[in-house]
């Protein structure tokens, strides 16, 4: 198991250089997020050993889960699923550093509640649907600068840029749309100069298709299965609202 792990990630690293020599860019320039859905402590644990710090779930279950077998190991952990209201005070608790899938006002609004309380704060990105898919939770592009500007106000928040999942595609210049949209996007909400909002990641990317991603400026690339093998469960599985 530990090989395999090991060999993947050499494997993952090597694509994320060779994408970045490609298009002109420094590999520091991205960092490999590893989704860590349905993958157990132990095997987590080999890839932090190994210097890959920066992990991510899906579920606030899960999170909850192993948060006990992780929290004496470095690693800086991210929240990627859709996260419901009922769920916040549960996802504070486990030291998740940014949530990366704020896509609504009323979402923005409950964290600040709680946040306010524990006199904290919280990175986020704002979570865009690139590929208008009804199945795909995101702020709709043309909704994004507005959602942004309400955000800003929120003290407690701090807006570091934005996440889209790609079109669940092989057709690579379908899923490069998606990429350009949010990079687009990115562009424009810079030139918005909003006061507290930072816009310099871009969460895009995943197995399948961070070539392509970090072509089109990707600065975190979301990688699960390449790493730790085949998931039980199809994509589809991870983003029901039903299930988080």
């Amino acid at each position: 198991m530990k090989e395999d792990i090991l060999h993947n990630l050499n494997v993952i690293n090597d694509r994320i250089k060779n994408a970045c020599e490609k298009s002109g860019r420094r590999t520091d320039e991205v960092r490999l997020l590893l989704a860590t859905k349905t993958v157990s402590s132990d095997r987590i644990k080999i890839a932090l050993e190994y210097g890959h710090t920066l992990i991510a779930e899906n579920k606030v279950q899960e999170l909850k889960e192993k948060y006990e077998d992780l929290k004496d190991v470095l690693h800086e952990n991210h929240f990627i699923g859709h996260l419901q209201t009922n769920k916040i005070k549960d996802i504070l608790k486990y030291d998740v550093s940014c949530i990366q899938s704020l896509d609504r006002p009323e979402l923005a609004e409950k964290l600040h509640q709680k946040l306010s309380t524990e006199n904290r704060t919280i990175d986020v990105l704002i979570q865009v649907n690139t590929s208008n898919e009804e199945s795909k939770f995101g702020v709709n592009p043309n909704e994004a600068i507005e959602l942004i500007k309400k955000v800003s106000h929120y003290s407690t928040l701090k807006i570091k840029g934005l996440m889209t999942i790609g079109l669940f595609s092989a057709e690579t210049e379908k899923v490069r749309t998606c990429f350009k949209i949010l990079k687009k996007l990115q562009q424009d909400i810079i030139q918005e100069n909003i006061p507290n909002v930072e816009m310099k990641e871009l969460s895009m990317g995943m197995s399948g298709d961070l070539e392509t991603a970090i072509e089109e400026g990707a600065t975190i690339v979301r990688v699960g299965t390449a790493v730790f093998g085949a998931r039980i469960y199809p994509d589809s599985y991870y983003w029901d609202e039903g299930k988080a």
